[in-house]
């Protein structure tokens, strides 16, 4: 079964004036766009193609590279466009607020932890708070499209906040100015969603 590319759950436009319209249209039309058709072609008439993204990954060392970098686009940025939202950022409630005080202090605390994994990762790649398998959170950085969920992951884990530090979510709009692309992602991060991923 191929892989498809799935909707914004939002406008282009929606995540205006942090992350600009011109961006998304690309970064999801273009690059996310490209990761699926890649994955869907190294897949082809393969015994693979049956597995979920979530599958591949967890067995990514068995995989050639185009399935490793490719899968890993693909699962990445499907995460990444749900856990942003319009009119969002703020702080999280709850169980994971919780959760987060518990393994970082405070909140701001792990912002300022999460910013530093994102913006001390050498060339691209991503940063992330997953949830081990202990139900603890950890923040982590991965290169280039790989995940906590892959097999090849130093640190490995449930993600439920991902942040895509590859320049082509961020250099129109803010050149070489990652930490002030980190620094504005906590105004679109969706917490019901990293919430929801959390339980």
């Amino acid at each position: 079964m191929a892989f498809t590319l799935p909707a914004l759950p939002y406008a282009f436009n929606a995540l205006e004036p942090h992350i600009d319209a011109r961006t998304m249209e690309i970064h999801h039309g273009k690059h996310h766009n490209a990761y699926v058709t890649n994955l869907n072609n190294a897949l082809s008439g393969k015994p693979e193609e049956n597995l979920s993204i979530e599958e591949i990954c967890a067995t990514i060392s068995k995989h050639p590279m185009p399935v490793r970098n490719n899968g890993g686009g693909h699962y990445n940025h499907s995460l990444f466009w749900m856990i942003m939202a319009p009119n969002a950022g703020g702080a999280p409630a709850g169980a994971l607020a919780d959760a987060i005080n518990a393994a970082f202090g405070n909140f701001e605390d792990f912002k300022t932890k999460f910013n530093t994994a994102a913006t001390s990762r050498f060339g691209s790649g991503w940063a992330w708070l997953i949830k081990g398998a202990d139900g603890k959170l950890a923040i982590t950085s991965t290169p280039n499209q790989d995940n906590p969920l892959m097999d090849i992951a130093e640190v490995k884990g449930t993600p439920i906040l991902g942040l895509d530090v590859w320049e082509h979510a961020y250099y129109l709009h803010y050149q070489n100015r990652r930490p002030d692309y980190c620094t504005a992602f906590w105004n679109v991060v969706n917490w019901n969603e990293v919430a929801k991923r959390f339980a």
